[in-house]
């Protein structure tokens, strides 16, 4: 039956499952082979850069959750040539053949799935920038870092900058912006997997590292070191943010802080006593801590 069909389509399709009627006659069940995961999923540069992208030169914050990314990102939407709107999650838009002839149609026009997503990608950022009218867009949703190199398999001229932040800061804003879902050290422990993920960019790709205390205690200095990096004029707007026009959670910072439109004292860095066990390596690699 016609319906029969397209369950079994659609739990194969979301779950890696299929359910198949076993006979009598038909011998073992057949091992089910899970669906691959977006991770699994082979990627590579654009094969006709001008012709496959759009865009060009994005330019990617890569860093931990509550690092001070929409702070950072609200000032450089600020520049005349910057549109940073809120975070865009663009690495979760994904595509599905649907038919194995489409995937065969596809693939004699050299398309893989990988290819046809960082075609989407590039699509929407595209159209996001044309209408903001400027020159080039800035994402800064901190999941991307764990898609870096996706990320610079798809833009090859894609400018990083690295956000970094104490960890033992990072967790304990991870654990105030939802107490009610994790204790301290869970905070602590899931805010480390941003961190690794941060680093692992770092060490892979160009870029330019800033810090969070160094934005919020002199942004002008910051700021200016961002324009030099981008080779952008320096703009003294950048320092009057205003308001986001987007202020929600799960798209950005939505705090009281976020929403007064100004610069505000970062909070006063823990001692090495306050510094978790779990956050200790990383804070020593990031300097933090001797």
């Amino acid at each position: 039956m016609k319906w029969q069909r397209k369950i079994t389509t659609a739990l194969e399709r979301h779950t890696g499952l299929r359910i198949e009627r076993v006979s009598k006659t038909s011998g073992p069940a057949k091992p089910v082979v899970p669906a691959k995961k977006a991770s699994d999923v082979s990627f590579r540069p654009p094969a006709d850069p001008e012709a496959d992208r759009l865009l060009r030169a994005p330019v990617f914050v890569i860093s931990p959750v509550r690092s001070g990314s929409t702070l950072l990102r609200s000032m450089l939407n600020s520049h005349p040539d910057l549109h940073a709107p809120h975070e865009l999650h663009v690495r979760r838009l994904g595509v599905d053949f649907g038919t194995n002839l489409a995937e065969k149609a596809m693939a004699a026009l050299g398309h893989n799935k990988a290819d046809l997503e960082h075609l989407l990608w590039d699509r929407v950022l595209h159209r996001e920038l044309v209408r903001s009218g400027k020159r080039y867009i800035v994402d800064k949703t901190p999941a991307n870092a764990f898609a870096f190199e996706r990320l610079a398999a798809c833009w090859p001229d894609a400018r990083f900058v690295f956000l970094l932040r104490h960890p033992a800061s990072i967790a304990t804003s991870w654990h105030e912006a939802s107490p009610d879902r994790r204790t301290p050290e869970e905070a602590a422990k899931d805010a480390l997997r941003y961190m690794k993920a941060v680093e692992r960019a770092r060490k892979a790709l160009p870029g330019l590292t800033v810090r969070y205390e160094e934005l919020t205690a002199d942004p002008e200095r910051t700021l200016r070191e961002i324009c030099g990096f981008l080779t952008i004029e320096w703009a003294p707007a950048m320092l009057n943010y205003g308001t986001p026009e987007v202020v929600t959670k799960g798209l950005g910072d939505w705090k009281d802080k976020i929403r007064s439109g100004q610069v505000q004292p970062g909070r006063e860095l823990p001692g090495p006593e306050e510094v978790p066990d779990v956050l200790k390596g990383m804070a020593r690699t990031w300097g933090y801590l001797p």
